[in-house]
């Protein structure tokens, strides 16, 4: 602490408490299958297997907005280009991938035929390339999304499910369920690089925000494998999950990973620093589908199965919470001279803060920001404290010095005070 107050330094808090709850439950077609949002997380889109239909969630209100989206014969999954224009759905019996135009909501040109019973889709961060998996025929398509033409098609393992790109765009990972490996492609050359030992019978699969690992859902192992993308091996040992896990999501922070459990309907969370399932939470029936809005604020999870009184034909949306951290490096101030800093706090649901000790006089406090013009020299010391009912508030001692400096002199050789990320 004593190095943090002469450095500036930021002590970083551990995992914080979550407590995440289904907020509503949204009915969408038959047999919603995959999910994916806007990267403004304006819209969600649920393909619905037996609908052969697309539906169009408006995230802001949690309802269904327009008419379902005719597409192809049994939709899929679904995947969003990075600058938000159109969304890519592939159509299982029709053995073809169809492009909606994300500004009008209606299928454009003729649907891009691919491999047989195509599966999964996942874009690459410039938004140049789709991949989808065709499960029936152990391959890959690669669509240039530029032309909506196939350019090539990668022979992978048995059954392709899942598939997911690194953030740097340079690999996809595939998983193979009669394998029960995961291949590795390099998206400069379109050839599979690496084979990896997964689970029994691999289905889902997402990479961390960094990059650095994959998680892969285990079907019939109930499991979830973690893959090292820098070494391409499995570390540790499989992490137990519901029965039947299918699909797996990571929020945009890379704190968590969603995995989405058939057979129980449930959604288990896992701690990635951890690797530990902090809770599950209970959804529709038949979970199969998850995506994560970019701001982290909720998962939206599709319930395929047809007992609509047990909660099939929707949609569950999760609001993730999480207790309230503070991150703070605040400056010294001068007296006579205009001061204002903002506390960095986080948390879902967005917290209140509030002082207590002595503000330097001339200093108010309004939500997180301190501001005013100082009046009189010294040391002051508060704390300062944000809360939202999620696990322990977060409070923060504060150490401020006001100088009596010439306003011509700079302070930022003072002490200041102690920065700190706590909770």
């Amino acid at each position: 602490m004593v190095a943090a107050l002469a450095t500036g330094l930021m002590l970083t808090a551990g995992p914080v408490a979550q407590a995440d709850t289904v907020e509503t439950a949204i009915p969408v077609g038959a047999s919603p299958f995959g999910v994916a949002i806007t990267p403004d997380g304006a819209r969600a889109y649920v393909t619905n297997l037996s609908d052969h239909t697309v539906s169009v969630i408006d995230t802001g209100t949690n309802t269904v907005i327009g008419n379902p989206i005719r597409v192809g014969n049994t939709p899929s999954g679904v995947a969003i280009t990075p600058d938000g224009a159109r969304a890519y759905v592939a159509n299982l019996r029709d053995d073809n991938v169809s492009v909606i135009d994300i500004g009008t909501n209606a299928v454009i040109g003729n649907p891009i035929t691919v491999g047989d019973l195509p599966l999964v889709v996942a874009i690459t961060p410039d938004g140049a390339h789709a991949y989808v998996t065709n499960r029936e025929d152990d391959t890959v398509s690669v669509i240039d999304t530029a032309t909506d033409t196939v350019t090539t098609t990668i022979d992978v393992g048995d059954r392709p499910i899942g598939v997911a790109i690194t953030p740097d765009g340079t690999r996809a990972y595939v998983t193979n369920y009669n394998d029960r490996t995961v291949s590795v492609i390099d998206t400069a050359t379109n050839t599979v690089t690496g084979t990896i030992d997964s689970g029994r019978n691999a289905e889902g699969v997402a990479i961390t925000p960094d990059g650095a690992r994959a998680y892969v859902a285990n079907y019939f192992d109930g499991s979830v494998s973690v893959i090292d993308t820098g070494t391409n091996a499995v570390i540790g040992n499989p992490i137990t999950v519901g029965s039947y896990p299918s699909r797996v999501a990571i929020t945009p922070d890379g704190a968590r990973a969603y995995v989405t459990s058939r057979d129980d309907d449930r959604v288990s969370v896992i701690d990635t620093t951890t690797l530990d399932v902090t809770e599950t939470i209970d959804v529709g029936d038949l979970p199969i589908g998850v995506a994560i809005t970019p701001d982290g604020a909720r998962a939206y999870v599709t319930n395929a199965g047809s007992d609509t009184n047990a909660g099939g034909g929707t949609v569950s949306v999760i609001a993730i919470e999480w207790e309230p951290t503070v991150t703070m490096t605040l400056p010294a101030g001068v007296v006579g001279q205009p001061y204002e800093y903002t506390f960095t706090v986080a948390g879902q649901p967005t917290p209140t803060s509030v002082t207590a000790g002595t503000l330097p006089d001339g200093l108010t406090l309004n939500e997180n920001v301190l501001s005013g013009t100082p009046t009189t020299a010294g040391q002051f010391e508060f704390t300062f404290t944000a809360t939202n009912g999620i696990g322990d508030d977060a409070t923060v001692p504060v150490v401020l010095e006001i100088t009596d400096t010439p306003s011509g002199t700079p302070s930022t050789g003072s002490l200041g005070s102690l920065g700190f990320s706590g909770s």
